[in-house]
């Protein structure tokens, strides 16, 4: 990597990033899967910032009670502290936490990078939780949140129903969708919201995210077997369902369904359809009229043609460079690279770089709140 990581310095020149380090990470047998993912997550610069104030703000805690969090967070210290520029970082110490947690990472059979990432950020999440919430020897006077800097919430005196707690982790990647059903009989419209971390699209050969996101906003309509329970008509009625996005996140996780279970074969096939996703996205499926608008920063990128075997890469936009991470090597690539990425045209193709999670960030001039 010494000769890869002179020559990405070299490619940079002086338009290397003051600060900012480019490190591969040492692939432990089929860790590809956790390490293009951390690669994402790493360059997602406000996730990053917080994890490392987390870090600083509770380094006696990282000694007491290892978990992924300080795991996670010594492994983004480590990085980001180093000296060199370049180079290649084991991120042992996290693997390991990894697969002793999750038994599901144990074996090194080839995992799914999406499971991986949903694992871990709901685990940052019921970590951050548990630290905040009131221990044995509660304080009477300060709130555990204040500690905690995860934002708001209300234990009352009675130590009853409280705001659910909105940690760090919340307010990177949490939006809310709103379920709405309305009764063709009595047009009532029934409202469900639901939080997520990450939006998973069916997808459509030569398609784009675009039509995808107009595909998950689609009405249905709710009839035979199907027919919806309504509340003013006491009854099962026939009923149209749409779901839209209510509050787009700061960070839009957008992660494409490649792998698709075929009743006839018993088993899942990838496909390697073609799915556009645009440097710069305008959501337009939300409740409120104006468009959210996002910049593409990074994506995991699946390597192979079937859900069993394969490879992770991942494509990162740092500092208007665009570089390229697989395992221990990392190298800059054009702009123009990452349409390479969008899947095959044609059924059976000799390419089989598809892109699979896409992180885009919100930018602040299409926000709406």
């Amino acid at each position: 990597m010494g000769a890869a990581g002179s020559k990405l310095e070299k490619a940079l020149g002086d338009q290397f990033p003051e600060g900012e380090r480019y490190f591969g990470l040492e692939n432990f047998g089929n860790t590809c899967y956790c390490n293009s993912v951390l690669q994402a997550l790493y360059f997602c610069v406000p996730f990053r910032e917080q994890l490392l104030d987390y870090y600083s703000n509770n380094k006696s805690l990282a000694d007491a009670d290892e978990n992924l969090l300080t795991c996670l967070a010594d492994l983004f210290m480590q990085i980001s502290s180093q000296k060199k520029k370049t180079g290649v970082i084991a991120p042992k110490r996290f693997v390991q936490r990894l697969k002793k947690q999750n038994e599901i990472f144990r074996s090194y059979m080839h995992q799914d990078a999406h499971e991986f990432l949903n694992y871990l950020l709901n685990e940052l999440v019921d970590i951050l939780e548990k630290e905040a919430s009131p221990t044995k020897s509660d304080q009477e006077t300060s709130s555990p949140t204040e500690k905690n800097a995860n934002g708001p919430t209300s234990v009352h005196d009675n130590g009853d129903k409280k705001e659910p707690l909105v940690t760090w982790v919340h307010k990177n990647f949490q939006g809310i969708l709103t379920n709405e059903t309305k009764c063709l009989r009595c047009e009532t419209v029934t409202a469900r919201d639901e939080t997520f971390l990450d939006l998973s699209l069916d997808i459509e050969q030569n398609s784009s995210i675009t039509s995808c996101l107009k595909n998950f906003s689609s009405t249905e309509t709710l009839n035979a077997e199907d027919k919806f329970f309504c509340d003013k008509c006491c009854s099962l009625q026939e009923a149209q369902k749409r779901m839209k996005i209510k509050k787009p996140p700061h960070i839009l996780v957008i992660h494409l369904k490649r792998f698709k279970y075929i009743e006839q074969l018993g088993r899942y096939k990838k496909l390697s359809y073609r799915v556009v996703f645009p440097l710069e996205l305008k959501l337009s499926n939300t409740v409120e009229d104006a468009d959210a608008e996002y910049s593409l920063f990074a994506v995991v990128v699946h390597v192979g043609s079937g859900p069993n075997h394969g490879h992770y890469v991942s494509l990162v936009k740092s500092h208007n460079h665009w570089l390229f991470f697989d395992d221990e090597n990392v190298e800059m690539i054009d702009e123009s690279a990452v349409q390479t990425f969008f899947g095959s045209a044609q059924e059976y193709s000799s390419n089989t770089d598809h892109g699979y999670i896409l992180f885009y960030e919100r930018v602040p001039n299409g926000s709406t709140s």
